[in-house]
């Protein structure tokens, strides 16, 4: 049987590492954000109904989210280099197919097929850093800059979106994949540890199936009871699905001598205070993010571009303190970085409804002040989940953490998407009061509440774990 370490990499090898991999991440955060702003032009311009502009926006971070857990384990078991490699080849073509969609449906699909890259990807950046660094203050660094390069895809894909459709058509959002992909498929073989896994350990195709099947079920649940008029028997069917798949799911785990998913890692509390952390960041971020993009076009009629700015400042708050967590997490734990900074979006969140009085300049401020405590949370989180868990499950460590994000974000548009898109739909116009805005105020204040429960929880769950518990051992 062979056992995965930390591989030895040289000083400048394992930076270049960090640089490759950071761009399979700006690829699959850009694509989580990027829509924010194109989904009017698209929607419009592709004739899409409200319900098939959301499925454009959730059927990537679903999909993703079902194939994460199979996805890191299969690269624990066949190494992550090659699972990354093939994963952004996938991404490429899927990004190609999306650029030139014919119709909607062409375009959740291939939505639906760039997540498969992703969720190849995903996992196997967090993985190869696990491997590539084995010193535990550098690690916490790498993974700082990690999350920060998740930060400047959340920034960045609003922007680029808004900008892109300044000058050429909404496919252009996907094409620009492109050429980043192959620059990733050149380097990586060059930089990335050749780890070849445990290739004794099965990997079980009935599990990350089941796993899907849950998620899927309770996430279309979700969509189907916030919508207006719901279908009470597609939420009670897709319900019974979701429950039954993920019960059939945790029971398989706790069976199988190789499980998909190690329960035993959830006993670790700077684990589970870490995927709580995460999901709840990401809920925030895209709640925020969709609602502040939809209302800005359509009720102040701002362009592309100037939405993008608007709702970037969030993300750009938590650029430094992102890097800062990635440098304080080994001398101060993880419980003033992770609960802090819940408690601090928290406050932000709830005053941009306040701040929105002021014009949008008031709301920069706003989502600026709740940026930099999410930037505190995503960097944190990050390294509390990899760190808890050791070097051979590096791959299922990084799936967990990157489902809990995936899960976040499809929670947010699943029950503020329905409200989201009703009361900003093209068609309403301005509205005569601008600053008098009911459902802006209620979706940030729901957003604030769930930071601020989450703060309290994180606090709990981390209160006996010092920074030397993120060792990996």
């Amino acid at each position: 049987m062979s056992v995965v370490t930390p591989a030895r990499t040289s000083s400048s090898r394992r930076w270049i590492l960090l640089a490759v991999v950071s761009a399979g991440l700006l690829l699959i955060t850009i694509d989580n954000s990027v829509l924010y702003t194109a989904l009017p032009t698209l929607t419009r311009e592709l004739g899409a109904t409200g319900s098939e502009s959301l499925w454009v926006v959730n059927a990537y971070p679903l999909v993703m989210a079902g194939l994460l857990l199979g996805a890191g384990t299969l690269g624990d078991r066949v190494g992550h280099r090659r699972l990354f490699l093939i994963g952004l080849v996938v991404f490429g073509l899927a990004s190609l197919l999306a650029a030139f969609s014919p119709a909607a449906a062409v375009l959740i699909a291939a939505r639906a097929l760039l997540a498969v890259g992703a969720a190849a990807m995903m996992p196997a950046t967090l993985a190869l850093i696990r491997l590539g660094f084995s010193d535990v203050r550098e690690r916490n660094l790498a993974i700082g800059i990690w999350g920060s390069v998740a930060v400047v895809g959340a920034a960045a894909g609003p922007i680029l979106g808004g900008l892109l459709l300044e000058w050429f058509w909404w496919g252009s959002v996907f094409l620009i994949n492109v050429p980043i992909v192959v620059a990733a498929l050149v380097a990586t073989p060059f930089v990335a540890p050749h780890t070849p896994g445990d290739r004794s350990r099965p990997w079980d195709l009935a599990s990350s199936v089941l796993a899907m099947l849950g998620l899927s079920g309770v996430v279309v649940a979700l969509k189907e009871v916030t919508k207006a008029g719901p279908s009470w028997l597609v939420v009670g069917v897709a319900l019974v699905v979701g429950v039954v798949g993920l019960g059939l799911f945790v029971r398989r785990q706790r069976r199988l001598p190789y499980p998909l998913l190690d329960l035993s890692l959830f006993r670790r509390p700077a684990l589970s205070a870490g995927v709580l952390a995460a999901g709840v960041a990401l809920f925030a971020i895209a709640g925020a993010e969709l609602v502040t993009a939809q209302r800005f076009q359509t009720v102040e009629q701002f362009s592309p571009l100037s939405a993008g700015l608007v709702v970037a400042s969030l993300a750009l708050g938590s650029l430094p303190s992102a890097l800062a967590a990635g440098a304080l997490l080994h001398r101060v734990g993880p419980r003033p970085l992770i609960a802090g900074g819940l408690g601090l979006a928290a406050i932000g969140a709830a005053a941009t409804p306040v701040l929105l009085n002021l014009g949008w300049g008031g709301v920069v401020a706003g989502l600026a002040v709740a940026g930099v405590g999410l930037g505190f949370v995503m960097a944190s989180a990050s390294a509390a989940i990899i760190g808890s868990a050791p070097a051979h499950r590096a791959g299922m460590a990084s799936s967990v953490e990157e489902v809990s994000y995936e899960l976040g974000g499809l929670v947010a548009i699943a029950v503020l998407g329905g409200l989201i898109t009703s009361t900003y739909a093209p068609s309403a116009g301005p509205a005569a009061d601008s600053a008098a805005d009911p459902a802006f105020t209620t979706v940030l204040l729901v957003i604030a509440a769930v930071l601020a429960l989450s703060s309290l929880a994180t606090a709990r769950l981390l209160r006996h774990t010092p920074a030397s518990a993120l060792s990996g051992h």
